[in-house]
């Protein structure tokens, strides 16, 4: 596999580019995180809530269990007791449930937050990254197998501008045809600059 061109200024602008995907990943999977932890801080009110209300439940319910014990209107006396330490419970489920609310919509925003730049990177940088990689290592095969040369010097007459093929030669095409040797190697050295790999 073929990862980097042979071609220093090919190889340079690859290893910057590679280098700048790895920080626009990095980068913005640290920018989801903080916004991920930011949004968590406004679990705290629900988590200060949650303990509140569980505290004052338990608190309410010993008492109502104290104040039953009296003989006679022990029952009427802990009745509001009972009330208030559901209401106390009600709250702290309030609070519980603003906390799982508050971390579900953390983690969505993190989500949605990374959605685009690793699309990006998935889907636009490393199918075009892998797509070089592939066609690099088959032309380092064809410039090194017999006949190779020929195949890489017709896909340059099939792909490289005519401006280039015409610095070549005029008759670029019929010396190709008749098998000349320096035109085969001079299309096929084009080819292989074209992909930033050396022509032998």
């Amino acid at each position: 596999m073929k990862i980097y061109a042979d071609r220093a200024p090919v190889a340079a602008r690859q290893v910057v580019t590679d280098l700048l995907v790895a920080a626009w990943v990095y980068g913005s999977i640290t920018a989801a995180l903080w916004l991920h932890d930011l949004v968590q801080k406004l679990a705290v009110p629900g988590q200060k809530l949650e303990g509140a209300g569980s505290g004052m439940a338990d608190s309410l319910g010993d008492v109502g269990r104290k104040v039953g014990r009296v003989p006679m209107v022990g029952d009427d006396l802990a009745s509001p007791f009972e009330r208030a330490a559901g209401a106390a419970r009600s709250m702290a489920e309030a609070g519980h449930d603003q906390q799982a609310l508050t971390n579900e919509l953390a983690t969505a925003l993190a989500i949605g937050m990374l959605i685009v730049p690793l699309g990006l990177v998935l889907f636009v940088w490393l199918p075009l990254r892998v797509r070089w990689m592939r066609r690099a290592a088959a032309a380092v095969r064809l410039r090194a197998a017999s006949g190779g040369r020929e195949l890489l010097a017709l896909r340059a007459l099939a792909n490289q501008p005519l401006r280039r093929l015409d610095r070549i030669g005029g008759d670029v095409v019929d010396a190709w045809r008749r098998g000349d040797a320096e035109t085969v190697r001079a299309l096929a050295a084009l080819e292989l600059r074209g992909l930033g790999l050396r022509g032998s």
